[in-house]
């Protein structure tokens, strides 16, 4: 971590412990849900109920982000994780998990996420220069894909073989230690929002910057529909594994794994990616592999099959990430990273929510492999619509945070005013580094 600061060092640590919890809860929680039913709607649903907060509490979310110490917000918020948590710890320790209980912690970690989520992310460009930022955000992924994706599901699978409640208590852990790193963060500068208007004021503001910048509304909306394509099928992802792959609690933690092994390449290369190639091309070529990820598996019927083709999805994962979280972060303004961060998450993980709902409905209606069938379709679909916004115009778009002729609301005038203030004095950082734009993930 060598040149990116204390600060980062500590951002990153409390990652790193965070995800070790998260990992391996994330292999154990759809065997909890499969323990106790094999229906593929009810999977699903367990999926969905912790991604719907996105949808309903998104946005004012955002606002508060802007509004309120991030730093102390994330602390707060970790600490309430790790009381939820450790709720269904003892749920599943008295045999008194029942699929309505599991809902309903889902449904209460899904509203935390929203304001932990939205604070964490705007985190990494208050601690690190702009020019960083790709070398910051590549070891922020590789921490989560090495812990959270490789290391930590095989571990949470075995544990729930051995005592179903110690993955979650693990978890809870790892939340309350995360909270205590991120409260030792000290001299974050975070730009608040002159005045106070409504929080309806403030949401628009924040919908408004993201609807007039061309380019990251484009990316928004088509990872909000990658996300339902996604999610329709990994929701039921442990029945798919048991039932077309034949596959055991240890064989499913594996599958989880392996695709983090493509990740952690895609993490690897990225960022050579990204300065030898256009992010135009390294978009459309990404739509082109998650197009074929749905077809590879709804074809595949052993785990070798399917093994490589979740490597390759994982290292386009990466690369997808990488693009859209640095394009973002470059490009809005400090004071209202959380609003307009709120709405492209509401976007993109509301994406996820929709594919977990109505995945398992197909599941159930085609059969195991029909929510692969369904989304190759409509990635096809996406593919041939997005390819020309993705082209040269998309990144010039970005690079210059043209707004299709929206003249911007006072916030926006007021930041130009100041970026032309800056280019008078050569040499000049503030919170981002020099070379921020007025506008700016994560494949969540």
């Amino acid at each position: 971590m060598a040149g990116l600061g204390r600060n980062f060092n500590t951002l990153w640590a409390a990652t790193a412990v965070s995800n070790i919890g998260d990992g391996i809860a994330a292999a154990a929680a759809p065997l909890l849900v499969a323990s106790l039913t094999d229906d593929p709607v009810l999977v699903g649903l367990a999926v969905f109920v912790q991604q719907v907060p996105w949808l309903l509490f998104s946005l004012v979310s955002g606002v508060f982000v802007d509004r309120l110490d991030r730093r102390r917000l994330i602390v707060v918020i970790n600490v309430l994780r790790g009381l939820i948590v450790g709720a269904l710890t003892l749920a599943v320790w008295q045999d008194m998990a029942t699929i309505p209980i599991i809902y309903a912690a889902g449904f209460l970690l899904g509203t935390c996420e929203t304001l932990g989520d939205n604070a964490s992310g705007t985190l990494v460009p208050m601690v690190v220069k702009s020019e960083d930022l790709p070398r910051a955000n590549a070891r922020m992924q590789t921490v989560f894909l090495v812990v959270n994706q490789f290391a930590a599901p095989p571990v949470g699978a075995a544990l729930f073989v051995v005592a179903a409640a110690l993955p979650f208590g693990i978890n809870a852990v790892s939340f309350v230690l995360a909270a205590v790193l991120i409260s030792t963060l000290r001299g974050v500068r975070q730009v608040v929002p002159a005045g106070r208007r409504s929080v309806r004021a403030d949401i628009g503001e924040g919908m408004r910057w993201l609807w007039h910048h061309s380019a990251i509304r484009m990316l928004a909306i088509s990872l909000f529909l990658m996300n339902i394509t996604l999610f329709a099928g990994f929701s039921i992802l442990v029945l798919y594994s048991r039932e077309r792959l034949g596959l055991n609690e240890y064989g499913y933690g594996i599958l989880i794994t392996v695709s983090a092994v493509g990740s952690l390449i895609g993490v690897m290369i990225a960022p050579r990616l990204q300065a030898r190639f256009s992010d135009s091309l390294l978009l459309r070529i990404g739509l082109i592999i998650e197009t074929l990820t749905h077809v590879g598996l709804a074809l595949a019927t052993t785990v070798w099959v399917a093994g490589p083709v979740l490597i390759a999805f994982g290292v386009h994962g990466s690369i997808l990430g990488a693009v859209s979280v640095t394009l973002r972060q470059r490009s809005v303004p400090d004071e209202l990273r959380g609003r307009v961060q709120s709405v492209y998450m509401m976007l993109v993980v509301g994406g996820s929510a929709l594919g977990a709902l109505v995945g398992g409905s197909i599941a159930r209606w085609l059969g195991i492999t029909g929510p692969f069938w369904v989304s190759a379709v409509v990635m096809a679909v996406l593919t041939v619509v997005a390819w020309r916004p993705f082209g040269r115009n998309f990144v010039s778009s970005a690079a210059h945070g043209r707004q299709d002729g929206h003249d911007g609301g006072p916030v926006e005038k007021e930041r130009r005013h100041d970026d032309r203030a800056d280019d008078r004095q050569e040499g000049a950082e503030h919170a981002e580094g020099p070379g921020r734009t007025e506008l700016t993930e994560q494949r969540s």
